[in-house]
C-alpha cells in the first residue's frame, strides 16, 4: 500500500474545524491591524535563499529541498528550491512589484500570507517536511521601535482569542552587522576550547557563523552555549537604545516579557530586535509557537532598496496543537452537520431530496444517507453524524406537511413544520 512519504501527514476532516479557526482568528487580527495577504510561488530560484536566508544557517545548508529545473533550448536547467520559509519571498515579491514606489516617507507597507513550506528535517511532534505557516511583513524606511511593539499587541491578542495563555516571550537584541562582526570574534575564541565537546553541527557552526551554536538543540551542547558571551554585553548604542525603547512600548502596552540574551533564532537576515512566544503545554522540546524579528538589510542583500524590515511566522501545525482540548472539542461539535435526515419508505426517499434542498437554500447544514434503512440502524447513523437533529420523513409527514424534529443530545421530540424548523435552527 503507498502511504504517505516520511515526515509529511493528511489532514484530516476531524481536525479541519481546529484549522480553520486558527486561520480565521488570524486574518481577522491581520484585518484589524491593517495587512493585506500575499501568495507567492512556492519554489524560487536556490539563490534567493542561499543569500536572503543564508548560506550558513541549517536551513540551507542541510534542510532545503532543491532541483534542477528542465533546461531550455540554449541554457542550462535553473536551481530552484521549494520555500522553506517565506520572508525571503515577500520581500522579493516586494522589491519585483516596487511595493514601495508609491509609498510616503514613514508610510509602511503590511503583508501577510498563509502556505506550506519545505524542509527536509527530522520528524517530530510538530513538526513536519511540508508544514503550514502564517507569517506577516511589516516593511518601509522606519526602524520605530512601535512597529515592532505593535505586532507584539497583534499577537497577544490572537493568542488571547486562541484561548492560549499558557506562554512567554522571548526578546533579545542580535545588534547590527558591525557590532556582530566584532562579538562573534570574541565568541569563536570562547567557543575554541570547548570543541571537542560539541556535536559535528555546531563545528560546521563554528567554522560558517558561530552565532549559530546558540540555535543547538543537542542537550550535551546546552553546557558549553551557557558559559559562552552573549552578545547582548556586546551591543552598538544604537541597537541598545532601540532595544530599551522597544522593551518601554511593551511596558506601555502591558505585555510581559522575558529578555533572553542567547535567543538568536536560526535565520541571518536578522537585525536588533529577535524574538520567540514559548509555550508550555503538550508541545514538548519543540515548544516554540512563534518568532521572528527585525531584518534590515535583507532587501538590499537580494538586489533591492535599502527597507527596513520586521516580521513573524507561525507554523499552524503547532498552534493547532497549542489549542486546548475543550477548545478543539468545541470546534469539532461546531463543525457538524444541525440536521440529519432518516426516511421510511421509497416515497420518503424522494419527498427528503426537496426537504434536504429547501433546508440547505435556507442555510442550514444538512446531512442524509441514501439508503433505505430500518429506523434502528437509521437513528444509529444520525447519531455517528455528530448532527445536533433528526428529522424524521415517513409516508405521515409526507401527507401532513409536518415532521418529527428529534434533538440528539436530549431526546425530545417535536412535530414542526419546514418553516418551523428553518426558524428553530436560524
Amino acid at each position: 500500500m503507498i502511504q504517505t512519504v516520511r515526515g509529511t501527514r493528511d489532514i484530516l476532516p476531524s481536525d479541519m474545524p481546529l484549522w480553520h479557526r486558527v486561520e480565521a482568528v488570524a486574518r481577522e487580527a491581520f484585518r484589524r491591524y491593517g495587512f493585506r495577504e500575499i501568495r507567492t510561488p512556492i519554489f524560487e530560484k536556490t539563490e534567493l535563499f542561499a543569500r536572503g536566508v543564508g548560506e550558513a544557517t541549517d536551513i540551507v545548508h542541510k534542510e532545503m529541498y532543491t532541483f534542477t529545473d528542465r533546461a531550455r533550448q540554449g541554457s542550462e536547467g535553473e536551481s530552484l528550491t521549494l520555500r522553506p520559509e517565506n520572508t525571503a519571498s515577500v520581500v522579493r515579491a516586494y522589491i519585483q512589484h516596487k511595493m514601495f514606489a508609491d509609498k510616503s516617507p514613514g508610510e509602511l507597507t503590511k503583508l501577510y500570507y498563509i502556505g506550506p513550506m519545505f524542509r527536509r528535517e527530522r520528524p517530530q511532534a510538530g513538526r513536519y517536511r511540508q508544514f503550514y505557516q502564517i507569517g506577516v511583513e511589516v516593511m518601509g524606511s522606519s526602524d520605530d521601535a512601535a512597529i515592532e511593539a505593535e505586532v507584539m499587541e497583534m499577537l497577544d491578542w490572537f493568542l488571547k482569542e486562541l484561548k492560549i495563555t499558557n506562554t512567554t516571550l522571548l526578546i533579545n537584541s542580535v545588534g547590527e552587522p558591525a557590532s556582530r562582526a566584532v562579538y562573534l570574534e570574541t565568541l569563536r575564541e570562547a567557543i575554541r576550547p570547548n570543541l571537542d565537546k560539541l556535536c559535528g553541527d555546531c563545528h560546521h557552526r563554528f567554522e560558517t557563523n558561530a552565532l549559530r551554536v546558540f540555535d543547538c538543540k543537542v542537550e550535551s551542547c546546552q553546557t558549553v552555549v551557557a558559559t559562552l558571551p552573549t552578545i547582548t554585553d556586546s551591543l552598538d548604542e544604537a541597537s541598545r537604545q532601540h532595544f530599551e525603547q522597544f522593551k518601554a512600548h511593551l511596558d506601555a502596552r502591558g505585555i510581559a516579557y522575558t529578555v533572553n540574551p542567547r535567543m538568536v533564532r536560526g535565520l541571518d537576515y536578522y537585525t536588533r530586535t529577535a524574538f520567540e512566544i514559548v509555550g508550555h503545554d503538550g508541545l514538548g522540546a519543540q515548544n516554540t509557537l512563534v518568532g521572528g524579528g527585525r531584518y534590515d538589510g535583507l532587501s538590499e542583500t537580494i538586489g533591492g532598496p535599502p527597507t527596513k524590515g520586521f516580521g513573524f511566522a507561525f507554523g499552524l501545525d503547532r498552534m493547532v496543537m497549542a489549542l486546548s482540548e475543550a477548545e478543539a472539542e468545541s470546534l469539532r461539535a461546531a463543525d457538524a452537520p444541525s440536521i440529519f435526515i432518516v426516511f421510511l419508505g421509497e416515497a420518503a426517499r424522494a419527498h427528503s431530496f426537496v426537504v434536504a434542498q429547501q433546508l440547505r437554500a435556507a442555510g442550514v447544514a444538512v446531512a442524509m444517507e441514501f439508503e433505505d434503512r430500518k429506523m434502528k440502524k437509521a437513528m444509529a447513523a444520525a447519531d455517528k453524524s455528530r448532527a445536533t437533529y433528526a428529522l424524521i420523513v415517513g409516508d405521515n409527514e409526507v401527507a401532513t406537511g409536518k415532521y418529527g424534529l428529534k434533538n440528539l443530545k436530549t431526546g425530545e421530540q417535536e412535530s414542526l413544520t419546514l418553516d418551523e424548523i428553518i426558524l428553530r435552527l436560524n
